[in-house]
């Protein structure tokens, strides 16, 4: 972890951000990596008194991303471009069954007796990998954008708008509360994007990462695909399964195309050459 080293993947995103920002209304989302993981432990694993909330971990990791892109962003596009960054708060349901089965994995590993030390002294759970333990935290799904409103008016205005990065901070209102609060959790960042993107009527939700596209055996890339014709089952155990449950939910809930791929290949995703492309108008599966 360096700035040196985050800067220069933001830049190679922006890189290929800048030629669709440049003729279509663009929304980014980004991933956090390992950012809020890092800033969940600023004081030492021992040190009670240093913990902070999830929800201020969240924003300081959402800020310090958003704010790269801004920059790196605005290198390559007209000077007279507009980019805003919304810090994005999304609503979960406090009865979610996420809360009872903490799935998400965050931060170092610890020895069993540090893990149980912390866990004593913290309330954290814990979960065995090979021969340490790490925290897991629960993943509950998006119900609301928050800041939806403030987010449509800087569209409307003709920004690039940053925002619901890392997951966006999940926030709840528990039973007879008037306000609502931060909640310890982590928010799979696809999904968040697939909610903003309907809630917002896009006209297309790409999830680019690394990938080039789905692939149905580990070898058949899928060209094409109607949501209802994946198998979300057979394809859990893979890297990019949370990414095709969001891209299948937006394409079914909103009746238009995500496209998942590899982000070097951005624009062409965009013009339908390239990824894996879930749509409502596709018969079954196509695949190359």
């Amino acid at each position: 972890m360096s700035v040196e080293t985050q800067r220069a993947a933001v830049a190679a995103a922006c890189a290929a951000l800048a030629p669709v920002a440049e003729v279509h209304e663009l929304i980014i989302s980004h991933g956090s990596g390992p950012q809020a993981a890092l800033l969940s432990v600023p004081g030492g694993p021992y040190d009670a008194t240093s913990a902070e909330p999830f929800g201020d971990l969240h924003t300081q990791s959402e800020g310090m991303i958003s704010y790269l892109i801004e920059q790196e962003l605005g290198k390559l596009l007209p000077a007279e471009a507009s980019l805003a960054t919304v810090l994005t708060m999304i609503e979960v349901d406090p009865d979610d069954a996420a809360f009872a089965a903490p799935t998400v994995v965050l931060g170092p590993g610890y020895t069993a007796r540090s893990a149980h030390g912390i866990a004593e002294q913290r309330g954290w759970s814990f979960r065995r990998e090979g021969t340490f333990w790490r925290r897991v935290v629960p993943s509950p799904e998006p119900r609301r954008i928050r800041e939806i409103r403030p987010i449509e008016w800087l569209l409307a205005s003709g920004c690039v708008v940053i925002c619901a990065g890392g997951g966006g901070i999940p926030i709840t209102r528990p039973p007879g509360a008037h306000a609502q609060v931060a909640v310890e959790a982590v928010i799979d960042e696809a999904r968040v994007s697939a909610v903003l993107a309907q809630e917002l009527g896009a006209d297309v939700l790409i999830l680019a990462g690394a990938l080039d596209a789905v692939h149905a055996d580990g070898h058949r890339a899928i060209v094409q695909a109607h949501p209802d014709a994946l198998d979300l089952e057979s394809l859990s155990a893979g890297p990019d399964a949370s990414t095709v449950a969001a891209a299948v939910y937006f394409a079914r809930v909103s009746g238009r195309p995500a496209v998942i791929g590899s982000l070097g290949h951005l624009s062409a995703l965009l013009n339908g050459e390239g990824g894996t492309r879930i749509t409502v108008e596709a018969a079954g599966i196509r695949t190359r």
